[in-house]
């Protein structure tokens, strides 16, 4: 199996708590390996939080691995489809697939992440790490 295909972090809507329907999606390809954190920043923009990489700070999510690695092309074609990464002819691509270091427990492994892919200047940074934690305290969860 490709270690580039292997892994996938997830620290927004695609998480096991956010219970979107996208999430059905993740359970059926993917198998949870633990809960993990990445270096990045969270950001309350007007219509929605987004996150990009950050060397101050951390982000916490959930790190996943493929179950079937012959699958894993066609699996990430459908994220990318979700998450905006192919956007239409004169548009740009929401989000961009990264492939990033993830901390989980006392190893380092490699996991492709979802970044926003737009700018942040309108955006209040979020000062929680988790933003699953950050939205059900402001009652949108």
């Amino acid at each position: 199996m490709e270690l580039t295909c292997r892994n996938l972090f997830v620290y927004g809507s695609l998480r096991s708590g956010f219970n979107n329907p996208a999430y059905g999606y993740i359970s059926k390809y993917f198998t949870l390996v633990g809960e993990a954190f990445v270096n990045g920043k969270l950001y309350q923009l007007p219509d929605f939080p987004a996150a990009v990489p950050s060397d101050h700070s951390l982000i916490k999510g959930e790190l996943y691995s493929i179950k079937v690695p012959s699958e894993c092309s066609w699996a990430f074609a459908q994220l990318d489809d979700y998450e905006g990464v192919q956007a239409e002819e004169g548009e740009h691509p929401l989000y961009k697939r990264v492939l990033t270091t993830v901390y989980l427990n006392d190893k380092e492994e490699k996991a492709w992440v979802y970044w926003y892919n737009g700018s942040i200047e309108q955006g209040k940074p979020i000062a929680e790490t988790d933003l699953l934690a950050y939205l059900k305290q402001r009652g949108q969860l």
